[in-house]
């Protein structure tokens, strides 16, 4: 089976929402389709993210990624965050995590930038053995830090 990447626009929104949807819901969020599709549909409209869909040769949507610009100050670059990577149950063991990593690869290229930054869960194995296979090291020198500003 064919399967290519492209990336997505407005009128990818409801497939990529819909996959976007059951990507946080592997990190243990509810299903919130609407919040979901408006924040997907926000990241498209104004340019804030680079998405990739990937889809088979009838058409069905696979997996996506998304992407964000960021710069490094010390290094005095551009960068891509790969924030965001996920692939239907289905599509699994099929090629479309690294059809989508290496698309994203691709495009930071074409960007002119010089890398590619991604977290993953410590727990998460099967991402991890992807994201080595196509060449990402795993940072030892630095450890990531979060300050949630929710309120209340």
């Amino acid at each position: 089976m064919a399967i290519h990447a492209q990336r997505a626009d407005a009128s990818h929104l409801d497939p990529v929402a819909q996959l976007f949807d059951a990507y946080r819901g592997f990190y243990g969020q509810p299903s919130n389709l609407p919040q979901s599709r408006d924040f997907i549909a926000e990241r498209i409209a104004k340019g804030e993210s680079a998405i990739f869909l990937a889809l088979d040769a009838d058409g069905e949507a696979l997996g996506f990624v998304q992407l964000y610009p960021t710069f490094s100050s010390i290094e005095a670059h551009r960068a891509w965050l790969l924030s965001d990577l996920f692939t239907t149950p289905a599509a699994r063991g099929r090629g479309v995590g690294t059809l989508l990593m290496n698309t994203a690869r691709s495009f930071a290229l074409s960007t002119g930038a010089k890398g590619l930054i991604l977290e993953t869960a410590t727990d998460n194995y099967g991402a991890q053995r992807l994201y080595e296979s196509v060449g990402y090291v795993r940072d030892e020198g630095y450890y990531t830090y979060l300050l949630d500003l929710k309120q209340g």
